[in-house]
């Protein structure tokens, strides 16, 4: 049984540790689009410390409140005692779940998250996951946004039957002759709407002649349930990813995910979850030596940057946003810069380090003005950086980006670093 919010303040820290010195305050993204007190980081552990002492009801204003972090983690890398903030708001949403329940709709989105071969289906059906910034066509929308369902939506009138995820696309064992071998943890987004992230990543290690097992039976990492404070299926996709990268991780030298917020989660966010299951904990402890973002895997393990130095260099600029979950979480920024930087010229935007808004399920279905607020500020940096093409590892990221640079009408091109050096090496 997992612990409530009130029992986990021994956890890392105790509200009252918070010194109130508001360095949290100029980084907080809340805050910068919703200017209150009781929105930034020193408001939240305020509440929370209140809620901690019995002195606050979980009722429909604290809960708003605390729905509204976008667990951006800016205050936790700024804070002089580098308190816990966003584990704490984690960990009151899944008390959160308990009291008011979970939305019907995200219980189906977390459902399909449980069961891939229902996202198989959705997914040839023509549904997709979706960030609220691209609606579709009232006519084929009625339904999604007279309920305002923006994760998912219908992405055509008909269904494309012959519409394949990466996952089913490929063998789950290539043999690139190589004497090394890596397992690939593709994730949903680009499992289903950027499957080129997937293939150039596949490219890249034929290129390299690294064999590549594509682990066909992975969940969803969950860090859209864990966000949420659905901690049922955390629990039931993190044990079943931990028992399966088990079964597999003696056999290859890494697992590589070309995706900031899966990696983070499987390997930091499922040990902070487990923080009461000593067992589980340790077994994910075990596990995450091999988990690596793969940037940071392919920079610091093969001779991929000397290879690129060979090629042709791109006459197009990039200019690249640094995802939380990647520079934050796992220090992960200087690695895809390297490897760009060998083919395209990098032009750094004013703060590639800022959030860039997504902010998790309920933020892109329930507050989806807090993102689009949060989102604008990045879209003007990406067009004030006047490059071509902007790029960071993560999906969700790119949604979001999208999303915004389609508001402020910037003609920017995402695409991901994976993808940008696979075009590199055909050069």
């Amino acid at each position: 049984m997992k612990s409530t919010a009130q029992e986990i303040f021994n956890y890392g820290t105790t509200t009252d540790e918070c010194i109130k010195c508001g360095k949290c305050i100029p980084v907080c993204t809340i805050h910068n689009v919703n200017t209150d007190e009781v929105t930034s980081p020193r408001g939240f552990l305020d509440l929370l410390g209140a809620y901690q002492r019995g002195d606050l009801e979980l009722d429909n204003t604290a809960k708003d409140i605390f729905e509204s972090c976008f667990l951006c983690t800016n205050c936790v890398d700024v804070c002089p005692k580098s308190l816990p903030v966003d584990m704490v708001i984690e960990q009151v949403r899944n008390d959160i779940g308990k009291k008011f329940g979970i939305a019907w709709y995200k219980k189906a989105f977390f459902l399909l998250l449980r069961h891939r071969w229902m996202n198989d289906i959705a997914f040839k059906l023509g549904w997709v996951f979706q960030t609220c910034g691209f609606k579709i066509k009232s006519d084929v929308d009625s339904m999604t946004s007279r309920f305002n369902l923006p994760m998912l939506k219908a992405d055509r009138l008909l269904p494309s039957l012959r519409k394949t995820s990466f996952l089913n696309s490929h063998k789950e064992n290539i043999d690139n002759g190589g004497k090394r071998k890596v397992a690939i943890f593709i994730g949903c987004l680009a499992n289903y709407n950027y499957v080129d992230v997937g293939n150039s990543l596949l490219e890249i290690l034929a290129y390299l002649k690294i064999d590549a097992f594509l682990a066909k039976n992975q969940k969803c990492c969950s860090a859209p349930a864990y966000f949420t404070g659905d901690f049922d299926t955390v629990d039931y996709n993190a044990k079943f990813n931990i028992e399966y990268f088990e079964s597999f991780s003696k056999d290859v030298d890494a697992i590589i995910i070309p995706e900031a917020t899966c990696s983070a989660m499987l390997k930091i966010d499922y040990e902070h979850y487990f923080h009461d299951q000593p067992e589980w904990k340790n077994r994910a402890k075990a596990i995450k030596d091999k988990i690596f973002m793969a940037t940071e895997w392919l920079d610091k393990n093969t001779d991929l940057d000397k290879i690129l130095e060979s090629k042709d260099k791109d006459t197009r600029s990039v200019t690249y946003h640094d995802p939380c979950h990647a520079r934050k979480m796992q220090g992960i920024y200087e690695e895809p810069r390297n490897l760009i930087s060998k083919n395209y010229d990098i032009k750094e935007m004013s703060d590639p380090n800022a959030c860039c808004g997504f902010g998790g399920v309920t933020m892109q279905s329930e507050r989806y003005h807090f993102a689009k607020a949060a989102g604008i500020p990045k879209a003007d940096m990406i067009k004030k950086a006047e490059a071509e093409i902007v790029s960071a590892e993560c999906s969700a990221c790119r949604m979001q980006i999208n999303a915004s640079m389609n508001y402020a009408d910037v003609k920017t091109v995402f695409k991901n670093p994976i993808e940008l050096i696979a075009e590199a090496l055909r050069s």
